[in-house]
This record gives C-alpha cells, structure tokens and sequence, in this order.
C-alpha cells in the first residue's frame, strides 16, 4: 500500500522555523516530483514547493527564499525547512508525490496533512 506519512508542523511565532518530514513507502518505482502543498483555512490547496528525482526545484512566489525543499531518493524521503515564518503561512501542508505505476503512466499520492499555525 502506498502511504506518504509527515512528521513536524505545530505552533511557531512569526520569524521563527519549522521543519516538515515526509516518508513514502510501498513505492518501487521513480517518485517524480515530490513535494509540499498546504491549505489555509477557506482557500484552494496550492503548491509551496516540490522537487524532481533529478534535483530541480519549484517554489511558490510567497516562500522563495524562507523556505527549502530536500529529498532523499534512495530513502523515499522529503523535508522542507520553514524559516522566517509568517502568520500567512499558517496552513495544513500536505505531502504529495507522483510515481510511476508502468507503462508510462503515474499516480499521484497524499499524506494526511500536518497543521503549521504561525502566531505570537
């Protein structure tokens, strides 16, 4: 069974740093990309920041430069790390990751989401 489990978020005060982790496991084969998406309470889910097996990044306009994704390919794992946190980046961030299922097809998969409430 293919499952993406997150660890980290919770309450950090504005400025401050969070780091998110993410484990995937029953998937054998390329995860292309893997990366963050969060949702804010009323608000379509978005893109915070993903990254290809080969290295390349992507990252929303709002957290370029605070924040940096990081993967393990040979451990299936995703990190992204939270500095000068905002009270705007308060959000349910959720793990996503595509891979292959053969033939050239992929499938899509999402943790469970993990709360990050930025506040003084």
């Amino acid at each position: 069974q293919v499952q993406l489990v997150e660890s980290g978020g919770g309450l950090a005060q504005p400025g401050g740093s969070l780091r998110l982790s993410c484990a995937a496991s029953g998937i054998t084969s390329s995860i292309d990309p893997m990366g963050w998406y969060r949702q804010a309470p009323g608000k379509q889910r978005e893109l915070v920041a993903s990254m290809s097996s080969s290295g390349v990044t992507r990252y929303a306009d709002s957290v370029k430069g605070r924040f940096t994704i990081s993967r393990d390919n040979a451990k299936l794992t995703v990190a992204l790390q939270m500095n000068s946190l905002k009270p705007e980046d308060t959000a349910v961030y959720f793990c996503h990751a595509f891979y292959g299922i053969g033939l050239g097809y992929k499938r899509d998969c999402w943790g469970q989401g993990t709360q990050v409430t930025v506040s003084s």
